[in-house]
């Protein structure tokens, strides 16, 4: 594994930095064996150290080690501080981290560069929900949508940000178009059926070839939208139905029934 960070300097020779420069592009392409290979390389012949460590760093990003990736954008902040690119990733690390008032502090100094990125204002975004200012969540997804048009990222995060204000109503279209635009995100279509659960005027039907887990977990997406408009029968009905259609102890829909029921 390689360490976080190249702390010695370096040359930095034109063939490192080209080398570095095609381990990013295959990077962003997704090929991440072939650019840790490649970065290991720059490292073992003295790469230009901030070029290394932005490549060690976007690689753990890539792999979703935000921790290690997080830690390796700050070093390079302290020497370029204005990169709207290294705040941005390093905003969304800090709130996949559950670190929110870094990542607010991040996302800030990312947006007010002229170069952010729709990824930029939708962490925003993301952030201004979870501290319940409904209002700049709906300025920063319209900047995010008006960079990138049709993004299902954004319009997702539109269409959940619209779930915690309770209006189901209005949730339904920006969901129904991330699901079609990100069909094997299932984050997007339980997102969606989440809110057609909460306007059905009853129960969700199982469908066709449907597994008891996928339908148990649907009867309690159900229930949740339910109790949270206040509809306690409807809520109590499906997680009952949740735990039976599992057909053994659902811990999660076992919970919310006592939860609906009004059970300690």
């Amino acid at each position: 594994m390689l360490g976080l960070l190249l702390l010695a300097a370096a040359a930095s020779p034109a063939a490192l930095a080209d080398r570095l420069a095609e381990a990013e592009h295959a990077i962003s392409a997704g090929r991440l064996n072939q650019a840790r290979a490649m970065v290991a390389a720059a490292v073992a012949n003295g790469g230009e150290r901030d070029l290394v460590n932005r490549a060690v760093a976007d690689l753990a990003y890539a792999e979703a080690n935000c921790g290690n990736a997080l830690a390796g954008y700050k070093v390079l902040l302290q020497r370029q501080p204005d990169d709207a690119k290294l705040l941005e990733r390093a905003a969304t690390c800090a709130v996949k981290l559950d670190r929110w008032k870094e990542g607010k502090a991040l996302a800030d100094r990312a947006v007010a560069s002229p170069s952010a990125s729709w990824r930029a204002w939708n962490v925003r975004g993301v952030i201004a929900d979870r501290d319940g200012d409904f209002a700049a969540a709906d300025a920063a997804y319209k900047r995010a949508l008006a960079q990138s048009p049709n993004r299902g990222e954004v319009l997702n995060n539109i269409g959940w940000s619209r779930l915690l204000r309770g209006d189901w109503k209005s949730a339904v279209e920006p969901l129904e178009q991330a699901a079609s635009l990100m069909p094997k995100s299932a984050r997007a279509v339980n997102n969606l059926e989440l809110a057609r659960a909460g306007l059905a005027s009853d129960l969700p039907t199982r469908r066709l070839g449907e597994s008891d887990d996928a339908w148990a977990a649907r009867l309690n997406d159900a229930g949740v939208a339910a109790r949270l408009r206040g509809e306690r029968a409807r809520a109590v009905a499906a997680f009952a139905r949740a735990v039976e259609a599992r057909g053994s102890w659902y811990q999660r829909a076992a919970n919310n029934l006592s939860w609906a029921s009004g059970e300690e």
